[in-house]
């Protein structure tokens, strides 16, 4: 069944292009992301099928037997309701027999009840009631006398994502979902839940995320939009990655051969006399079509820079016993920690915990009731917040940069231009002479990224900082970090992102208790599940506890592995080693018949350095297997 057609699409912002004839279907059952850079439409093209804007020409059809529901990053509600008086608002058949059923249950007519009920089992409104305590329960939404006004940014998301989820299953006819950054505010388990939710769900869905984990495990169609068109893959993030590296190929490879044209014709068109027959004319035509092609600029610019950041003393971060606490909420007791050069630590925990209080203490921009911080000379933080970027509405992109400084640092006493730094994090030239007004909002979280990586902190403190970014400038982040060479700590719930960045974690786990995990996000979070389910504490990793010792000392980050046990990471290293040996021994193998085979020189010498990398690494897999099984 055909839910949406749209043809020939195309929109623009004054000069600004977002999408020319763009043409696409959405189908029963299609689950499909959008992908593409912030400002290029996105959301702009969500609201035109929401028909809360229009587009500049072309059509869109929308099947008159299905719902479009929208859960938007913007979310309208009026203050004075309840949470339960708000997820009453929705006006379909079931809602309203549950409310008839509440309001009968106050009612002294016997007739009122009897009219309930019944309406109660035509609507099966029963199944609905069930279904929206389990959706409330799932995003912790526990008070429902609660007013909407009272509750922070992350709570209204969560109230109005599931007043969303109960709109969807209480109509009974097809409903395409439409949802921008549903993952936003939500932490670990609730993202969990809510894809493994969507992925179950019998709905058709249409949604822009920057949480590529959600993405793979909810989605199975992505729709690229870059350069006004859209592009579509079948598949996961990974094939979108290799489709768009094949194109960007192809494209590539046109260009070249249009330039070696375009230098040729170019010669004939200088030559050409001013008067030209009609031969000439149609040859004059080609090469101004070829021109275009060949002056195409698809260079990517990279972050493959070696940076100058300000040097690290031998002192970088030390915390002795510090303890903080807000009334009878204890966050942190006698928390110790030493941070080390080139160290990047994740920072998890549920909302609550105590992780931005956490980085306010460390940069002094909060009190702690107790313990001592000693922080090197050296240190300069950069810190990416939640709060967003303070400017002047009329003040153009690069000036804003400009009043930092004219050019960043690079190895060797280089520098770059602060334009170019700008074209690193996505700002075309268009762009970065634009006011900052009139930037997107994903736009404006890109350029606070940039303000305070440009002031070259060699300690960076990130707080949610995948929120609101696109996934273009999310792998040009990562990029960036993986090659950062200072200290980094990142407070984050997207465990696609913190897997590529982090090795080391610190895990708020409630009441001042912190355990120090070395390994990724998504390594803690399998070993947690674990212990849950196993009802008890497996050893893994020290937990930092309150120290019993009047001295500070800082925690070590060495294994301590009880009665010679093996860790859980030591475990699967040690299944992971028995399953990769025979397959290096199988390389050498086949290296060693080719090398026998082989006359060429340049192939016996690449050959034989290959088998000697192999043979070095297999011997020291070899000795590992045997430490771990000893």
């Amino acid at each position: 069944m055909n839910y949406v057609t749209a043809e020939n699409l195309t929109k623009s912002y004054g000069v600004k292009t977002l999408f020319k004839n763009i043409t696409f279907n959405v189908n029963e059952g299609d689950k499909i992301a959008i992908v593409a850079k912030n400002g290029t439409g996105k959301s702009t093209l969500l609201k035109i099928l929401m028909g809360k804007e229009i587009a500049d020409s072309g059509n869109v059809i929308i099947n008159k037997d299905i719902q479009v529901v929208l859960f938007d990053q913007e979310i309208d509600f009026e203050g004075e309701l309840s949470i339960d008086e708000f997820m009453m608002t929705l006006s379909s058949a079931p809602i309203m027999a549950l409310k008839n059923y509440h309001s009968a249950l106050h009612s002294e007519n016997p007739d009122d009840m009897e009219n309930a009920l019944a309406e109660m089992e035509i609507h099966k409104a029963w199944d609905l009631e069930n279904e929206m305590a389990n959706i409330l329960s799932q995003l912790k939404i526990t008070d429902l006398d609660a007013k909407m006004r009272t509750l922070s940014g992350g709570q209204i998301k969560r109230v109005a994502l599931a007043k969303l989820l109960v709109e969807t299953r209480a109509e009974h006819k097809h409903t395409l979902l439409i949802m921008d950054e549903p993952t936003n505010h939500l932490d670990v388990d609730m993202v969990e839940w809510l894809e493994n939710y969507l992925g179950k769900a019998r709905v058709t869905l249409l949604l822009v995320t920057h949480d590529r984990y959600f993405l793979d495990a909810v989605c199975n169609i992505i729709w690229e939009m870059e350069d006004h068109k859209m592009y579509f893959h079948n598949g996961a993030y990974d094939t979108y990655l290799e489709n768009k590296m094949i194109r960007e190929d192809n494209l590539n490879s046109t260009i070249d051969k249009a330039n070696n044209l375009y230098r040729k014709e170019l010669e004939w068109m200088r030559r050409q006399p001013k008067a030209r027959t009609t031969k000439s004319k149609s040859r004059q035509d080609d090469f101004y079509e070829t021109e275009k092609v060949a002056k195409m600029d698809t260079r990517k610019q990279s972050l493959e820079l070696e940076f100058e950041m300000k040097r690290l003393g031998s002192k970088i971060l030390e915390l002795h016993k510090i303890s903080k606490s807000y009334g009878d909420k204890l966050l942190l007791k006698d928390f110790s920690y030493q941070f080390q050069r080139g160290e990047k630590v994740g920072i998890i925990g549920k909302n609550g915990a105590g992780k931005s209080t956490l980085l306010n203490i460390i940069q002094g921009l909060e009190k702690y009731d107790s313990g001592e911080i000693e922080t090197g000379e050296t240190i300069k933080f950069g810190y990416f917040s939640q709060k967003g970027l303070k400017y002047k509405e009329d003040q153009r992109v690069i000036d804003f940069i400009k009043d930092i400084s004219e050019n960043f640092p690079i190895a060797n006493g280089r520098t770059i231009s602060a334009s170019q730094f700008l074209r690193l994090f996505l700002f075309e030239d268009q762009t970065q002479y634009s006011p900052i007004s009139k930037l997107s909002g994903g736009e404006k979280r890109r350029l606070h990224l940039m303000y305070v990586l440009y002031q070259n902190p060699n300690f960076l403190i990130f707080d949610e900082p995948t929120n609101d970014l696109d996934l273009p400038t999310l792998t040009v982040l990562e990029n960036f970090l993986q090659q950062f060479q200072g200290t980094l700590i990142i407070v984050s719930h997207d465990r696609y992102f913190m897997d590529r960045i982090v090795e080391h974690c610190l895990a708020f786990e409630g009441e001042g208790k912190i355990k120090d995990f070395v390994g990724t996000f998504s390594e803690y979070r399998e070993f947690d599940k674990k212990q849950v389910s196993e009802g008890k504490e497996v050893k893994i990793e020290k937990v930092i506890e309150p120290e019993k010792k009047e001295e500070p000392k800082p925690i070590e980050k060495k294994v301590e592995v009880a009665s010679r046990k093996l860790s859980f990471k030591e475990k699967s290293e040690l299944d992971k080693l028995t399953n990769e040996i025979p397959e290096f021994e199988t390389k050498r193998e086949e290296l060693s018949k080719l090398l026998n085979n082989e006359t060429d020189y340049d192939v016996i010498s690449k050959l034989s350095d290959e088998l000697q990398k192999l043979s070095d690494d297999l011997d020291e897999m070899e000795l590992r297997w045997l430490e771990l099984q000893e």
